[in-house]
């Protein structure tokens, strides 16, 4: 056990750690989940454009991806081969309601609100009251800007802009090639430029938080569910310094 306390997890390489997490490492699951929460989650809302599905979205990409992390090659990064999971679950569920909702107007029944968008639900925090509402209104500006985006530029643009995600990153991620994501990633600045004045790109770094509170639970709620969820027969012990940012 003393070794183990030893182990610095944050030095350790790809393959390493989807080792451990494949041993179901509690201490390992919240190193990757607290790397990746925050691209995963902007992935997913940005096909979903719901935080609470994009949220459900993420954590059920985390289960699946660990579940099988004992087939992970190394062949991309281990961030991008979450991403991959994540939008590739995102995109089941977006098929998903669409389903849904083809089913029930074909039926008569009316769908309200279903696209109601819950945007800045919890995340926000500061503490001057005046510059958070300014925050606040200029993120609601370019989400809503965004997810007016035609749905392929839309994912394109957030791993690339928001993300920063390299080109062949972004290509790997959507399963496209590097000359479609060049393309898509301007027809979407282009289309954003129309809308929105140049200088609020500056504030793009701060949009879709998904950090602090949300960031931690979404990784306590991984880790309880992958590390400790076998009939109760495992011990998990709890973080002693949570991750304080996706």
């Amino acid at each position: 056990m003393a070794s183990r306390a030893k182990l610095d997890y944050s030095s350790l390489d790809d393959p390493a750690l989807a080792r451990l997490v494949a041993a179901r490492d509690p201490d390992a699951v919240r190193l990757v989940t607290g790397r990746n929460n925050q691209r995963l989650f902007r992935a997913a809302w940005s096909i979903l454009k719901n935080r609470a599905e994009a949220e459900d979205a993420v954590q059920s990409a985390y289960l699946k991806a660990f579940a099988k992390i004992g087939a992970f090659e190394g062949r991309s990064s281990l961030s991008t081969w979450l991403t991959r999971i994540a939008i590739n679950e995102a995109l089941a569920r977006d098929r998903a309601a669409r389903r849904r909702r083809w089913d029930l107007e074909n039926a008569s029944v009316a769908v309200l609100e279903d696209y109601r968008e819950k945007l800045m639900r919890g995340s926000m925090s500061g503490d001057s009251p005046d510059a958070d509402l300014a925050r606040g209104q200029l993120r609601r500006l370019l989400e809503e800007a965004i997810a007016a985006l035609p749905a392929p530029f839309r994912t394109v643009f957030v791993l690339r802009e928001v993300e920063g995600l390299s080109v062949e990153e972004t290509a790997d991620s959507l399963g496209i090639v590097p000359a479609t994501v060049k393309t898509r990633h301007l027809r979407a600045r282009r289309r954003l430029q129309e809308a929105l004045a140049p200088e609020v790109k500056n504030a793009l770094s701060g949009t879709f938080p998904f950090a602090g509170a949300d960031c931690a639970a979404i990784t306590e709620r991984v880790v309880q569910a992958y590390c400790c969820g076998e009939a109760g027969e495992r011990a998990c012990p709890a973080s002693d310094e949570p991750e304080s940012s996706a």
